[in-house]
């Protein structure tokens, strides 16, 4: 996935405070053009709260935050006109139409002809796969056709940035898939920050995620980086034949740091773990292929699932539970 280098959203050591209770302590975000950002955390991490603040809704009892270039606090007005938000459980007008709430919320961001907002409209509906469905009234959706709508009245005034409270949360599998396809398709047109405790989702379609606990970010950066597992480099090799010795052999190599090996179907299973990357991939294969009595079958860095990282990372945070 590629996107520039344009920061949407940027926050430096945000705060907040409720009473005595800190409830965010020094949160540092960066969210780049037309990108897809996960914000992961247990419940009661501070996910909400930040989302708040950074739609004004409430302001922060420390820091500074930026998106488009303009202060949170100071312009959250003119910041909000080009926001599109779905809060986690959104509400509509249960007895009026997908088309009657696409319109009667469109009418609030544009004048002139209704032609012209029924027309962005139809764009909507045709955007969420709705299209078949816009006279049909909303208690007659299904939750996932709810969602599908809800992110239709958050993209309706053409915003530069959506933001997402868990839009896939209360969905079956199908529907979570639906929401996942239409954020995709919407990458192209706006920037998206979502939050949400489905992780598989987030590895699939996610740039960059930081994930918050306690209030603080524990960790940040690209997917690819989160999953590589931002510093601990392992390579996995699959090994037949009787490879005698190489264990103490491997250790003395000096750049590497431990290994570990289990058998299964008459192969071998190793991870060694390394300290020097580029030595590791110039030199690791070569000196295990110098011993002619056994055949690497498989050779790759170890990548990791994102509950795994997830699970590390909130555990290794010293406030963690």
């Amino acid at each position: 996935m590629s996107f520039n280098d344009t920061l949407v959203i940027e926050t430096k050591g945000l705060e907040k405070s409720f009473g005595n209770v800190k409830v965010l302590q020094g949160v540092d975000l960066s969210v780049k053009q037309n990108s897809i950002f996960g914000f992961l955390g247990p419940n009661g991490a501070g996910k909400t709260t930040t989302m708040k603040i950074l739609l004004g809704l409430i302001r922060p009892t420390g820091g500074s935050g930026s998106i488009f270039g303009r202060d949170i606090v100071q312009e959250s007005v003119a910041i909000r006109e080009r926001i599109g938000y779905l809060p986690q459980q959104p509400r509509f007008i249960e007895y009026m139409s997908a088309r009657e709430n696409l319109e009667f919320t469109a009418a609030f961001f544009y004048t002139g002809p209704k032609s012209k907002i029924r027309m962005r409209c139809d764009e909507m509906l045709e955007l969420v796969g709705l299209t078949d469905k816009a006279e049909r009234p909303i208690r007659t959706f299904s939750g996932g056709e709810k969602q599908r709508l809800g992110i239709a009245l958050a993209q309706v005034n053409y915003p530069d940035l959506l933001i997402l409270d868990e839009p896939a949360s209360a969905l079956d599998p199908l529907g979570r898939q639906e929401v996942l396809e239409i954020m995709q398709r919407l990458r192209k047109h706006t920037s998206i920050f979502y939050s949400t405790h489905i992780l598989d989702d987030v590895q699939r379609v996610s740039d960059s995620v930081a994930i918050l606990n306690h209030g603080k970010v524990v960790a940040s950066g690209p997917i690819e980086l989160i999953l590589n597992g931002q510093g601990s480099i392992i390579y996995c090799m699959t090994i037949k034949g009787e490879p005698e010795g190489l264990g103490e052999k491997l250790a003395n190599l000096p750049w590497v740091t431990h290994t570990s090996v289990s058998q299964h179907n008459g192969s071998s299973l190793w991870q060694i773990s390394v300290n020097d990357e580029v030595e590791a991939e110039t030199n690791l294969l070569r000196y295990v292929l110098a011993d002619e009595m056994i055949t690497v079958t498989e050779f790759n860095r170890k990548k990791y699932e994102l509950e795994e990282v997830f699970m590390e990372v909130i555990k290794g945070d010293g406030n963690g539970r």
